[in-house]
């Protein structure tokens, strides 16, 4: 059961019950833009009074990309599925409000040592 001051549509156990299908509007594919997991995006004049009609999610998006990071971290920070945050970032790119770009060249070498250190805890455990 719901504590009194928490949305009634969120239940603890099972998460939000708004599909994916109805916070994209039924749409699979982004208006604007084609998003590969490593690129980066961010919000452009983060600044600026942000449109009325966006979703909460589109705001949670951009809150995220004051600063730049990659679509594959802004699923996982707001526990959406990529599918649905390329659909949020199509619309955002559309108004343009977010920008997109390959990651920096340095960021291979940065996961490799993200990597290393994973190799490493594992072999401690």
């Amino acid at each position: 059961m719901a504590a009194a001051d928490e949305p009634s549509w969120l239940d603890q156990d099972a998460g939000p019950v708004v599909r994916a299908f109805a916070v994209t509007r039924g749409r699979a594919r982004p208006a604007a833009g084609s998003f590969d997991l490593v690129a980066h995006v961010v919000a452009v004049n983060p600044g600026s009074a942000r449109p009325e009609h966006l979703q909460p999610e589109h705001h949670a998006i951009l809150a995220l990309v004051m600063e730049p990071a990659s679509v594959a971290k802004v699923a996982t920070e707001l526990n959406l599925a990529l599918g649905v945050v390329r659909v949020l970032l199509g619309d955002l790119m559309q108004e343009g409000l977010i920008a997109m770009y390959d990651p920096p060249d340095g960021a291979d070498a940065l996961a490799d040592d993200v990597l290393q250190a994973v190799l490493h805890g594992l072999r401690d455990l």
